[in-house]
């Protein structure tokens, strides 16, 4: 495209922009330097706030990062935050972008039309990233749609967060999530279930080790894949170089795929010792979901949920709390996940699983490590974004208010920033 002289002027002429010419004078490219300060930022990466912070931001990469007497460029746009913290994105590793929070979503799911639920979706990905969620993993989708979704977030058709998803959960016949789900029988099936994962696209493998609180018929602590079963899958996502993940509830199936070679355990209703032990031997993650139970047991049969579901939440609830205790008290690595998309567990709602990280014995600080850093690190994007961190892409929350003090706080976001593109703020999304 070529630009006449009044084009050209009027871009030379702004002070945070800078134009360079390439090839016969036929493109020009703008860069910007934003600089924000006078803030609190929260250090993640070393527990820590900085008071008086500054932040460069050029090009949507975190150009320089610390205290009042970090040099500010004098070409920079500045913006005073006085008052407010900045924090890094959080990453919800455990949600599920096609189902609506509905009394029983994943019916509802499968009566919508492939149009309609994709619609669902992308809706639900906008509202995720509005509440400051910057990445996420999708452990389940319908018909491969959810690939579709990240797809279209890549190529900025639609507004929504980074996302890995796993396609079809992997399950036996009859399983917990076979509704939705790939349902297998033998380490051969499972072998080519995975396989066929792979084929579609998909970023990582979800295997079923044990039943679940939302299927009919199935209990949370009974062991369903095999350990083999688990194996077979596992070794061909760790083959094509992806993380396996695995809906674990029970002793029994959670040991099964420690034992397999899973890289994440997921709810963990039911930990003993020895499957802590295991957890941290083989360097698995816990993400522990603790606000799906709470919304079906706050929510009840009054609302609509099924009764078994309800009576099974109820049933492991306390014991999940406890799990999840025991697993960070003894040094398991903990990535926040929310399972949103299951009865009111509403998307766009995902930072509440902090307020409960903190009721279940995490500091407010360690929530939000644990909630940014912890999830970036699973998903293998730590060098990319979790952490306010020079040559990191410039992910960050502006909060009116303390969260490392008072975690409530975090609901109080006044603007969300991705790649150093504001994207949402008090009023709703840019």
């Amino acid at each position: 495209m070529w630009y006449n002289f009044q084009q050209i002027f009027k871009v030379l002429n702004n002070p945070v922009i800078y134009i360079k010419l390439t090839g016969k004078s036929k493109e020009v490219v703008v860069r910007m330097k934003k600089v924000y300060k006078g803030m609190r930022m929260l250090d993640v990466e070393n527990g820590r706030v900085v008071e008086d912070a500054v932040i460069v931001v050029e090009d949507g990469i975190f150009a320089a990062v610390g205290g009042a007497d970090t040099k500010i460029p004098e070409d920079a746009e500045v913006n005073d935050l006085n008052g407010k913290t900045v924090l890094p994105g959080l990453v919800d590793a455990h949600i599920h972008a096609l189902l609506d929070a509905s009394a029983n979503p994943t019916s509802s799911a499968v009566a919508d039309s492939k149009s309609l639920l994709t619609l669902k979706g992308a809706e639900h990905l906008k509202k995720i990233l509005a509440a400051g969620i910057v990445a996420v993993r999708d452990l389940g989708g319908i018909d491969f749609l959810d690939l579709g979704l990240r797809d279209a977030v890549n190529s900025g058709l639609i507004l929504g967060p980074r996302m890995q998803v796993a396609g079809k959960v992997i399950t036996m016949t009859g399983g917990h999530g076979h509704d939705m789900g790939r349902e297998v029988d033998g380490p051969a099936e499972c072998r080519k279930a995975a396989r066929e994962q792979l084929k579609m696209g998909v970023d990582l493998i979800k295997v079923m080790a044990t039943g679940g609180v939302m299927t009919k018929g199935v209990e949370p602590g009974s062991p369903q894949l095999t350990e083999e079963e688990l194996r077979a899958a596992i070794e061909e996502a760790h083959k094509a170089g992806r993380k396996t993940a695995t809906h674990a509830q029970g002793t029994e199936g959670i040991k099964n795929a420690i034992r397999a070679g899973i890289d994440s355990i997921e709810h963990g209703f039911f930990l003993d010792d020895e499957a802590v032990e295991l957890m941290i031997n083989n360097d698995v993650y816990m993400v522990a979901t603790l606000a799906a139970p709470y919304w079906i047991v706050e929510n009840g049969v009054e609302a609509g949920i099924p009764e078994y579901a309800v009576e099974k939440a109820e049933r492991t609830m306390e014991a999940h709390k406890k799990s999840f205790q025991k697993a960070y008290n003894a040094g398991v690595k903990i990535a926040m996940g929310t399972d949103a998309g299951t009865p009111f567990n509403l998307h766009g709602k995902n930072s509440y699983e902090l307020k409960m990280m903190v009721e279940a014995g995490l500091s407010p600080m360690e929530a939000v490590r644990v909630s940014t850093m912890g999830g970036a690190e699973l998903m293998g994007i730590d060098d990319i974004i979790g952490s306010i961190t020079v040559g990191k892409e410039a992910d960050m929350l502006v909060v009116n208010g303390r969260p490392d003090e008072n975690i409530e706080d975090i609901f109080e976001l006044d603007a969300v920033y991705l790649k150093g593109k504001k994207v949402m703020t008090d009023c709703g999304l840019s």
